[in-house]
C-alpha cells in the first residue's frame, strides 16, 4: 500500500458498528442511507461488512487512512449491481460515476472525490487496487475479504462472529451470483474485459464473450 497523504482524519464523533469503532458523521450517515435505499438487503450488507473489515484492516496494522472516505468508498462500492444505478458501461464503472457524483453533491474536494471514483471502479480488480493509494486499498482489501476470504485469518474470531452477527450473509454467495449473472444476460458485451467474465462463463447458458486475442489477431492491420 502507499503511504496516505495525511495521517488518520476522523471528522466527528465515532460509534461502534459490529462491534468495530468507525467514525460517526453526517456524511457517512448519508452514504449509507443510500447504500441501503437502493440494494438489497444481502447486497447492503455486504457493503457495511467490507467498511467494517477494511476499517479493522487498518487498525490492526496501524494505517493512517482518510476514515470518511474509506466509509463511502466501501459501502457505495457495488451501486453498479442495482436496479436504480444501471447503464451500458461495465458495473463497476456506472457505480463509480454514481459514487462520485454522490461524493460530488456533497462537497468533497476533487482528491477525496477521486479516491471513491478509484475504489468502487477497482473493486473488483485487486491486482491494481492493492497497489494504489491507502483508502483504495484498505477498502479493496476489505471488500475482497467479505468476497474470497482474503487475510480472513487477520481477523480475530470473536470480531468475526460480532461483524457476522450485526451484518449476516443472507446467502450472499447465491444472491451475490444472481445480481452478476443478471447483467451477464442483460448487458453481456459490459463483462467481457472483467470478473463478470467469470460468472457468464460458469452459469450463463450460451455466453460467450469476446477474446482479447481477437481483438489483436482481427485489428485493421497487415502485421
Amino acid at each position: 500500500m502507499l503511504p496516505a497523504a495525511e495521517p488518520t482524519i476522523i471528522r466527528g464523533k465515532a460509534r461502534v458498528l459490529g462491534g468495530v469503532t468507525v467514525v460517526d458523521t453526517p456524511l457517512v450517515t448519508r452514504a449509507m442511507d443510500l447504500a441501503r435505499k437502493h440494494s438489497e438487503p444481502s447486497l447492503f450488507n455486504h457493503a457495511v461488512r467490507s467498511w467494517l473489515f477494511a476499517v479493522r484492516l487498518g487498525q490492526l496494522q496501524g494505517i493512517p487512512h482518510d476514515a470518511e472516505v474509506v466509509a463511502v468508498g466501501s459501502l457505495l462500492h457495488d451501486l453498479g449491481l442495482t436496479n436504480r444505478f444501471t447503464g451500458q458501461k461495465r458495473f463497476e464503472i456506472e457505480g463509480a460515476d454514481a459514487a462520485r457524483a454522490f461524493a460530488r453533491e456533497q462537497g468533497l474536494d476533487d482528491r477525496r472525490v477521486q479516491l471513491i471514483w478509484d475504489t468502487v471502479a477497482l473493486n473488483s480488480t485487486p491486482s491494481i487496487g492493492l497497489h494504489k493509494e491507502v483508502e483504495v486499498a484498505l477498502c479493496t482489501a476489505g471488500i475482497g475479504l467479505d468476497y474470497g476470504g482474503p487475510q480472513y485469518d487477520r481477523i480475530p474470531p470473536d470480531e468475526m462472529k460480532s461483524i457476522l452477527t450485526a451484518f449476516p450473509r443472507l446467502e450472499m454467495k447465491r444472491r451475490f451470483a444472481d445480481s452478476v449473472c443478471r447483467i451477464v444476460k442483460t448487458r453481456p458485451e459490459s463483462t467481457y474485459d472483467n470478473f463478470a467474465r467469470d460468472f457468464g462463463e460458469r452459469f450463463v447458458p450460451g455466453y460467450k464473450p469476446q477474446s482479447s486475442v481477437d481483438y489483436l489477431m482481427n485489428a485493421p492491420f497487415e502485421e
